[in-house]
């Protein structure tokens, strides 16, 4: 089975650096990425663009609007790019920067939204100049939800639900709700299988090693909790598969969200909703 990853990372992120070192026992570099993809039968990837200037600093609120890739000099050839939003840096010349990306790239196919680290409202005004760009080029806006990988991040802006109104109010642009706004999963589910224009994805429910998923696996109970929440929403057309790549190995990874998708909606989940989502 041929597989889309449609959330994962490539910046020169510390803690990403980190990560990979100490928990998810990753190769966290352009050579680990490949040889990760090819094992796995990992045919695209959706990176999702971020930046940080001092070391350790995401969320940086000095990072330069669009926030793009890091990790080596160029995207590889199977990857795809949503440059992420900083709010504090979105500038006149940025979203200049971002309308030039959007038109002229073919391998960049949305935008990410960082809630929850960046302390605004999805449907604050600030962001409404991306939003009409990502319409205008008819990309897809790919909006953080759920837990954060930092303290400095602030839930009460990543709370899923808070995606209904954005959703509603621009019912012609794509929303992707990352993470399945985990620990909210049936708020997600509800969002997402409330409106047309609303997806989520996979990515990130756990951050461990090859042994931590195995036994993560093990555990019906905490399986359980997924299934239960997308059995109830029942549109598997809705669900994309990531792996928040280098949070977790690929190949663990994909073997934990097979437990959770019915075998029949494999095919979506895995590939057909990225591909369709992103237009890849």
């Amino acid at each position: 089975m041929n597989i889309i990853d449609a959330h994962m990372h490539f910046s020169d992120i510390a803690s990403f650096h980190e990560c990979g070192r100490q928990t998810s026992g990753v190769d966290y570099s352009e050579t680990g990425f490949i040889n990760e993809t090819q094992a796995c039968g990992i045919t695209r990837s959706v990176c999702m663009g971020l930046s940080e200037i001092p070391p350790g600093e995401f969320p940086d609120p000095n990072a330069r609007t669009p926030m793009t890739i890091g990790l080596s000099g160029q995207m590889p050839p199977s990857m795809a790019l949503c440059p992420g939003i900083n709010p504090h840096t979105l500038t006149a010349r940025a979203l200049d920067e971002l309308d030039v990306m959007l038109s002229a790239a073919r391998d960049i196919v949305g935008v990410k939204i960082y809630a929850g680290y960046y302390h605004y409202e999805v449907t604050d005004p600030i962001y409404d100049p991306v939003y009409r760009l990502a319409e205008k080029h008819d990309k897809t806006v790919v909006i953080h939800s759920g837990d954060t990988y930092s303290e400095r991040g602030k839930l009460i802006y990543s709370q899923p639900l808070s995606i209904d109104s954005l959703a509603v109010d621009r019912p012609g642009m794509r929303i992707v709700i990352c993470h399945m706004g985990a620990p909210w999963l049936y708020d997600a589910c509800e969002v997402a299988g409330k409106n047309s224009n609303v997806y989520m994805d996979l990515s990130g429910l756990h951050v461990g090693n090859a042994a931590y998923f195995a036994e993560r696996i093990k555990d019906r109970l905490l399986i359980d909790r997924y299934k239960q929440a997308l059995t109830v929403m029942d549109k598997y057309d809705k669900v994309l598969f990531g792996t928040d790549w280098p949070l977790a190995p690929m190949a663990s990874y994909i073997d934990f969200c097979k437990e959770l998708v019915p075998r029949d909606a494999c095919e979506m989940v895995f590939y057909e909703n990225a591909r369709r989502v992103f237009k890849l």
